[in-house]
């Protein structure tokens, strides 16, 4: 989870150079100018636009916009201000301060750099909103959330030590199954891991044409043998907006499941392998807070080697489908 989220974190720096790209910037932000704009402070986030630091600083308000307010599938309402930290010599951006309050006051910021700036201010970058999200839950994926809105957000190729798994997934070979920590949801609501499932165990299915659910019984549970199996991984994400006199407010729910590449996954495009399903596709999954099947959006794809680890299937007595991590998936 640590990676997905840091992976999440990457996607925003095509989107922040773009919005750069039409004055050059040829001044980055340095390491001691990022620890001490992290020192920073605003006063009242409803009413400070253009604050001035040390006569060489200075936080605007990003697009003059008003706060974001997120809540997630916890019921916990967060807000997001947004602020560019500008160079007063030259009025140059060199980099982007966020501010994050949670539901009970507690404050967290985080200096998004230029992307002219060092490694070193970007590898502090990564390391600070890790050890935010160490503690505040799912940060990076609601920062990820609301700079993509902010800054036309695109998907960004993650690279996995250096390697294209596109290219190298055929070595993993070619079953159709998932790893033993996905969670298969059973007949009374409860999650199991995949890999503990037994023969006779009641599990969920799913009618595509309907969103209505029914119980199976399991017939067996297949298990392949341990190998370096290429991971496909998706991000889906569900967001209902409403625009308020106080500023937007945002429920967000998010999913996140793992498959070898080949498994048959069904969109609202069609079937698919789930190493074929697009960014921007919609899947069928379990909105807890409802307790209702519908579409989220796939926000990201990934893909990697696993690592050497047993895969699993389950065969079942009737449906097509399974719920994995609250995804609908086809059954092989």
């Amino acid at each position: 989870m640590r990676n997905l989220l840091l992976t999440l974190s990457f996607l925003l720096i095509i989107s922040f150079t773009r919005a750069q790209t039409a004055t050059p910037n040829p001044r980055p932000l340095t390491l001691d100018e990022y620890n001490k704009a992290l020192t920073y402070t605003i006063a009242d986030l409803d009413k400070d636009t253009y604050v001035k630091f040390d006569n060489t600083y200075v936080l605007d308000r990003y697009e003059n916009r008003k706060p974001y307010f997120i809540t997630g599938g916890d019921g916990l309402k967060k807000r997001v201000d947004l602020y560019k930290l500008v160079a007063k010599q030259g009025m140059q951006e060199i980099g982007l301060m966020v501010f994050y309050t949670s539901e009970t006051g507690k404050k967290y910021q985080a200096l998004v750099p230029d992307f002219t700036a060092d490694a070193k201010v970007w590898a502090k970058y990564f390391q600070d909103i890790d050890d935010i999200n160490k503690v505040e839950k799912n940060f990076i994926l609601k920062l990820s959330y609301v700079l993509s809105k902010e800054m036309a957000f695109q998907q960004y190729k993650v690279l996995n030590n250096g390697k294209d798994m596109k290219e190298e997934a055929a070595t993993y070979g070619n079953d159709i199954c998932f790893p033993g920590d996905e969670e298969i949801t059973m007949s009374n609501g409860a999650k199991k891991l995949i890999k503990d499932v037994k023969s006779g165990d009641e599990v969920i299915t799913v009618d595509p044409a309907t969103n209505k659910s029914s119980v199976i019984k399991v017939k067996e549970l297949t298990v392949h043998a341990a190998k370096n199996y290429a991971i496909t991984e998706l991000v889906l994400v569900s967001a209902k907006e409403e625009h308020t006199a106080a500023g937007l407010n945002i429920n967000l729910n998010t999913k996140v499941l793992k498959a070898t590449p080949n498994h048959p996954m069904l969109t609202k495009q069609g079937s698919f392998k789930i190493g074929e399903v697009a960014v921007g596709q919609q899947v069928l999954c379990l909105n807890e807070q409802k307790g209702k099947y519908e579409t989220f959006t796939v926000l990201r794809k990934t893909e990697h080697a696993g690592g050497m680890q047993n895969v699993y299937n389950i065969e079942a007595d009737g449906g097509s489908t399974l719920v994995l991590n609250g995804v609908m998936v086809m059954q092989k």
